[in-house]
């Protein structure tokens, strides 16, 4: 049996390396890109807009992209599938669908679990 009582039930908070913050916006990636490349902000915001872009649309024409060292960009498609209602059992038609899958490479990877962090 799953036990939930308070005292089993342990806080992310508290373990000492664990971020406060996890999440970046792209706020965040253009003022990091504006610093490291030696741009002035909006450059950088199209720099970013136009990587995002690019990236978006040969994913969207099928095509994976990789980027050597940080990883790559998979497109993935699933078939139209029955699955079931979960709170009747009645079975209900799911539609096709695509999407994408972000596989890191090894640098990326590396650079991860170099860095002393949660996981």
């Amino acid at each position: 049996m799953l036990d939930l009582s308070q005292q089993n039930l342990f806080h992310c908070h508290n373990f000492p390396n664990f971020p406060t913050e996890a999440a970046v916006n792209k706020g965040d990636l253009v003022e990091a890109v504006s610093d490291r490349a030696g741009l002035d902000k909006r450059s950088a915001e199209a720099a970013l807009n136009a990587f995002f872009e690019s990236v978006m649309e040969a994913v969207t024409a099928g095509d994976k992209v990789s980027i050597p060292g940080f990883g790559s960009f998979n497109p993935t498609s699933r078939a139209a599938r029955t699955g079931r209602n979960p709170q009747t059992g009645a079975p209900v038609q799911i539609a096709a669908s695509r999407g994408v899958r972000f596989a890191p490479g090894s640098a990326f990877k590396s650079a991860v679990n170099a860095g002393g962090g949660p996981g």
